[in-house]
């Protein structure tokens, strides 16, 4: 019976002591958070440029079409290498042959002749030389220009500029809400980093009127956004 009665009493004080460690625990840490995110932004001027560029030949035969397509893209390949773009920055990413159709006559489609596409990349760390890169390729035979993009070759300075300016907008926003609410803002409780990227500019591209004149085609850079978005869990001081 006396064991009995020890073993109730030792359960009543083990299970009072639980609820005094809950207790403690929740008035050390409050339920109450404030959740805010915030995104940091840097910029930058690009230092990478990539051109699209190739060649479109027709002829009245597959072989034909192939054939002049790739002397024209032989002498625009050299002209890139010319121009000091290395062979490992330049890649093939696109390359076709189609028929070409009569649809004039009601009767079924006729083949006339074939289409022959071949599209490089080359990439350059010197965008000052890309305007006249552009022209020595349509000299060379390019016949089709898709454009330019440009980059950041090493963008991780940039995008911590931005991290650190988003943990610095989402503390602030947490601060005006705690303050509004009438509440004190506490302990960072959770962070982490949501989306972001960069926001490329738009480059601006012209070609010259006419080929054989002095000036080379004005290419602009621009400017370059980088953006990080954080989110942040903050406790409130009860």
């Amino acid at each position: 019976m006396k064991m009995l009665y020890s073993m109730l009493v030792g359960a009543t004080l083990l299970t009072a002591s639980c609820a005094n460690a809950q207790s403690s625990d929740m008035n050390e840490n409050p339920v109450g958070q404030i959740s805010v995110s915030a995104t940091g932004q840097s910029y930058q001027v690009p230092d990478t440029a990539t051109v699209s560029a190739g060649v479109v030949t027709q002829a009245s035969t597959a072989s034909g079409a192939m054939s002049a397509n790739a002397a024209q893209m032989n002498r625009t390949i050299d002209e890139l290498l010319k121009a000091g773009i290395e062979k490992r920055h330049i890649q093939t990413s696109q390359l076709s042959l189609q028929p070409r159709y009569d649809y004039s006559n009601r009767q079924a489609p006729k083949i006339t002749g074939y289409e022959a596409r071949n599209t490089v990349s080359a990439k350059s760390e010197n965008i000052d030389k890309v305007g006249a890169m552009l022209d020595a390729l349509v000299t060379a035979g390019a016949n089709n220009i898709n454009g330019v993009s440009f980059s950041i070759k090493d963008p991780e300075d940039a995008q911590s500029e931005a991290r650190k300016e988003a943990v610095k907008k989402a503390r602030k926003k947490a601060e005006e809400m705690a303050n509004a609410a009438g509440v004190g803002l506490g302990r960072i409780m959770q962070i982490s980093e949501g989306g972001g990227g960069f926001s490329p500019p738009q480059p601006m591209m012209m070609r010259a009127a006419a080929m054989d004149t002095a000036e080379s085609t004005p290419v602009a850079a621009g400017e370059q956004t980088l953006s990080v978005t954080v989110n942040m869990t903050f406790a409130i001081k009860q």
